[in-house]
């Protein structure tokens, strides 16, 4: 059945004008949807204009039941949770298509027992209101969940099976919130024992569920944008026409919104296209596997008749590099060629260059040919050091896990590899800038080494060109080699290879015409200056990194990071201020001992912070009433992102013992952040009778706020939680 769209019975001019307005309508529908009203009989829910209020009448009937009537140790069982919707109702499948809320069932269990997912039934698929696939349930769905008991479980006891379910129920023009609570008293015998009047619900629920796909194979692996989904049936089995994929997660579509899916021999391949964000613009998470239901209108497998098949999670792996056009390569060879090419420029290199050929010609008694063979041996040197590097990067690529990437727009996904090349790049930055000079000593090596007789002297010199010049690679070759890493195998050294032609170029044709050398501009300041002009372009790439290491870590812990950037500066400076050879050894001993320090403070405060335990939720003052009028103790933080105190309470108050303390006593956490201008905000503070952040505040049903100090840490929370939040009821104090 396909839902008519809202608009289709208006006439002419109101449709036109709704069409026009269409963007504002979905954000004012979506609106609506992200605050459901509670189904409640003393609360009116929201809806279109003429839309039926709720007033009660839309409460669904929920049921939580057991297949057995008593339970035997370490023998699972099923329980089910049914839920009976009104008429015209629906809730939700874990993932709706849009930002509605599926079933979600907290299970509180006897010690030693454990509760398996929920056992989705196929849902049903049409167009939302807001013109999105809706993944639903009408009727009355069942939900099954499997239950394992310890082994150790004593006989003749009863087990008693506690269960929370929250979901939401909809229909055209409005949601509601609906929560029940359910308990379930099992006696603990030698063998389990059906239960007969429960028979016929979960044997029905069993037919109409998904079945599980015995033998048949599945592969994910990423395509730019899509994701591509090989699915091979098992033997007996295919994919019918119309055969739909309803995916478990939100970041991807299903076949009806826009994925696709062809036959390739005998297995199937779904393109399923990635979404970044929801119907109201939000970021959704993007996943590392694929999940879901297949389904179709006539049966996979004769013999079973199933019309919808499980899709096991499968992890997205890399997919093989696809090779470039020639003409899509050619600007990439040409990046890498000519970054070679500007690293002969650099003070450590271009210095020897004129040396270097004078040292040839040398050697060969102004043999013509000679020259031209050392020329040639020192341009293999350098070829070979960096089929080498590109060798080693090639197997870091070739040896990263399924899901993982080394291209340069995958590796940024994970902080710790942004946060090393953000270091990189700030350090070498410092470098180039003249903080601090690095490779000083490889170029007097380069020196001894030019005294070495025979082509084998200029083969090593080459190699040594290419160590000598790597620390001045990178404002030269970043984006070059981002994208030729993601390259295949012979394209990928193609490229690498045309990077050391460029460095390689002059020494090459300077052996064959030995007398350009007099042409080339002498070294002097210019180079010193064009070397920290270069320094910018790392400061640069630093800065994009450190904005993309903020948004990972949090902008409330970027100020760390900000503080670390500069003890590491420090430490450079120290270090090329005073160890320098005309310290005296005690001083160059101080200047290590004061870097290293520097360094080690620096390193400690831009490693990524371990991940808050505590869920901040967005303060409103009708929020805080709400959570009190349902006797749940609140704790809300007025902050912002100015106030260094309150960045300071968040680094020491809320370690994981403290956030496991506030969820075991049920504290609900509130953040109000007046970054920028909020007059709620500032309203309430007044009323707090405060002016000035922070502030925090522990609300406790029928109790008056509690304003805790200004400065505190964890001690300090752990105290006031301990007594002023009572406890809940069945917990034991500590």
């Amino acid at each position: 059945m396909k839902r008519r769209g809202i608009f289709s019975s208006l006439t002419p001019p109101v449709g036109m004008l709704m069409a026009i307005h269409l963007p504002f309508l979905r954000l004012f529908l979506a609106l609506l949807l992200i605050f459901p009203v509670a189904a409640q009989e003393e609360k009116m829910s929201f809806g279109l204009p003429g839309a039926e209020s709720a007033g009660g009448k839309a409460k669904s009937t929920a049921t939580l039941v057991s297949e057995v009537y008593s339970i035997a140790a370490g023998k699972p069982f099923t329980v089910a949770l049914r839920l009976g919707h009104p008429e015209g109702w629906h809730s939700y499948y874990q993932n709706s298509g849009g930002i509605e809320q599926g079933l979600k069932i907290e299970w509180v269990l006897p010690e030693g027992f454990s509760a398996g997912p929920i056992q989705w039934p196929a849902p049903k698929v049409e167009v939302g209101l807001l013109e999105n696939q809706s993944f639903y349930f009408s009727g009355s769905p069942v939900f099954m969940v499997e239950i394992t008991p310890p082994a150790t479980l004593a006989k003749d006891s009863v087990a008693e099976i506690k269960a929370s379910a929250t979901w939401q129920i909809c229909k055209t023009g409005q949601c509601l919130d609906e929560a029940g609570s359910f308990t379930l008293s099992l006696p603990v015998k030698d063998s389990a024992e059906v239960d007969a009047s429960q028979t016929a619900l979960f044997e029905a629920a069993r037919t109409t569920a998904p079945i599980k796909a015995d033998g048949w194979e599945f592969k994910a692996t990423n395509d730019g944008a899509n994701v591509l989904l090989t699915v091979t049936p098992a033997s007996g089995c295919t994919l019918p026409d119309g055969v739909d994929f309803i995916p478990a997660a939100p970041f991807l579509a299903s076949v009806s919104e826009g994925s696709t899916v062809k036959k390739e021999g005998d297995s199937w391949v779904f393109t399923l296209k990635r979404k970044t964000k929801d119907i109201i613009d939000t970021p959704i998470e993007q996943g590392k596997d694929v999940a879901g239901i297949l389904i179709a209108s006539s049966p996979f497998d004769a013999k079973s008749g199933c019309h919808a098949v499980l899709v096991p999670a499968t992890v997205i792996e890399r997919a093989p590099a696809k090779p470039l056009s020639i003409a899509a390569l050619l600007p990439i060879l040409g990046g890498m060629f000519a970054g070679g090419l500007i690293l002969n420029l650099m003070p450590c290199v271009f210095p020897v260059i004129g040396l270097k050929i004078m040292g040839f010609v040398q050697q060969s008694g102004e043999d013509k040919k000679k020259i031209v063979l050392h020329g040639i041996a020192f341009t293999v040197g350098v070829l070979v050091s960096f089929w080498v590097l590109s060798g080693v990067l090639f197997a870091l690529r070739s040896a990263a896990g399924p899901g993982q990437e080394v291209g340069w727009g995958y590796q940024l996904q994970n902080p710790w590899t942004v946060l090393v090349l953000m270091l990189l790049m700030f350090v070498l930055g410092l470098s180039m800038y003249g903080l601090f000079e690095i490779g000083a000593s490889a170029t007097g090596v380069g020196g001894k080494l030019q005294s070495k007789q025979g082509v084998s002297g200029s083969f090593f010199s080459g190699i040594l060109a290419t160590v000598v010049a790597t620390p001045c690679s990178a404002p030269f070759l970043g984006a070059a080699i981002g994208t030729a890493i993601t390259l295949p195998p012979v394209q990928f050294f193609a490229a690498f290879t045309a990077m050391a032609l460029g460095l390689a170029l002059p020494y090459l044709i300077l052996s064959i015409f030995p007398k350009l050398v007099d042409l080339l501009p002498r070294p002097g300041a210019w180079m010193e200056s064009f070397k920290q002009a270069m320094s910018f372009l790392l400061f640069a790439t630093a800065g994009f990194l450190l904005w993309v290491y903020a948004g990972q870590i949090g902008l409330e812990n970027t100020l760390n990071v900000v503080f670390g950037l500069t003890a590491i500066a420090i430490a450079a400076w120290v270090f090329g201020r005073w160890f320098t050879p005309i310290r005296t050894s005690r001083a160059k001993g101080v200047a290590v001992l004061v870097t290293l320090i520097f360094a080690a403070a620096g390193l400690k405060l831009t490693m990524p912070p371990e991940k808050s335990a505590l869920t901040w939720e967005k303060w409103s003052d009708a929020r805080v009433n709400e959570l009190l009028e349902e006797g749940k103790p609140v704790f809300v933080d007025f902050t912002a992102q100015w106030c260094a105190t309150c960045q300071l309470n968040k680094k020491r108050a809320y370690p994981k013992e403290v956030a496991d303390l506030m969820k075991a006593r049920g504290v609900v956490t509130l953040k109000a952040d007046k970054t920028n201008p909020d007059p709620a905000i500032e309203k309430k503070l007044g009323e707090l009778g405060r002016t000035a952040i922070p502030v925090n505040v522990l609300y406790v049903p029928g109790r008056e706020p509690i304003i805790t100090q200004e400065l505190f840490g964890a001690d300090y929370m752990k105290e006031l939680i301990t007594k002023e939040v009572p406890l809940k009821d069945g917990e034991k104090a500590p």
